[in-house]
């Protein structure tokens, strides 16, 4: 080789220096920890704790991520088969998320929020893309309502009758509205989302939550009832975490 390099370093939050020495003379480069701090940090953002929260809901590093251009079944929701049964889409989609990201190396990139706290992402493991993959697999819907990008997945998933495709069903947005119409029948002022308190935590659970129909309210303990999920996280509530 023409030169030799060679480099050492002190703890993180000090000076790191590296030295490298080269033919034409010595180059000294002095990277101060602050610098290092915030590549270490990137470093690890993709390889940090990652937690399902359904089949297009993610947690990485503390930051919640639903999936661009993808919509899952609910978790509650169950979906029609080829042979006329009926089968757990929505337990299924967090299981094929489960399967792809525990214990992976996951990158989400930020295309801004959605009216629940939540980043709007896509969210890759390498090169794979996981909003494609749970499309093509037949376990998430393109939601094109907002994005095209995932049609042409889709397209093929529906002519090869994968997943959700292998029957007509219902969509996880018709399924949502249909529970909700019946929810706010019952629910005070039409409001029907129930804020729970336990030791998890406030925890709200929509009308398709597949605890909503045992899930009380205690007005006396500080539990309350909600318009909106928008209503429910600005006032410290949060969505439930159905899978791992």
């Amino acid at each position: 080789m023409a030169g030799e390099a060679k480099s050492s370093a002190s703890k993180l939050g000090g000076e790191v220096e590296v030295i490298i020495n080269s033919i034409g003379g010595q180059v000294r480069a002095l990277i101060f920890g602050s610098l290092i701090v915030g590549l270490y940090t990137s470093a690890l953002q993709a390889s940090s704790s990652i937690r399902v929260v359904d089949g297009d809901t993610v947690e990485v590093s503390g930051v919640v991520y639903r999936l661009h251009g993808i919509d899952a079944p609910e978790a509650g929701q169950k979906c029609n088969s080829a042979n006329g049964k009926a089968w757990a889409c929505g337990q299924e989609a967090i299981a094929a998320m489960e399967a792809l990201v525990l214990g992976k190396d996951v990158s989400c990139d930020n295309r801004g929020q959605d009216g629940y706290g939540r980043t709007i992402g896509v969210c890759k493991i390498g090169s794979t893309n996981l909003n494609a993959a749970m499309v093509q697999t037949g376990h998430a819907w393109a939601f094109r309502k907002y994005s095209e990008d995932y049609a042409d997945l889709e397209e093929i998933a529906h002519q090869n009758h994968v997943g959700i495709w292998q029957a007509e069903t219902e969509a996880p947005w018709d399924y949502r509205a249909h529970k909700w119409d019946v929810a706010k029948q019952a629910a005070p002022d039409g409001c029907p989302i129930k804020g729970n308190i336990s030791g998890n935590g406030h925890i709200y659970h929509a009308p398709w939550s597949p605890w909503y129909g045992r899930t009380k309210v205690s007005i006396k303990q500080g539990e309350r009832w909600f318009c909106t999920e928008k209503e429910a996280v600005e006032a410290g509530w949060r969505a439930p975490f159905w899978g791992r």
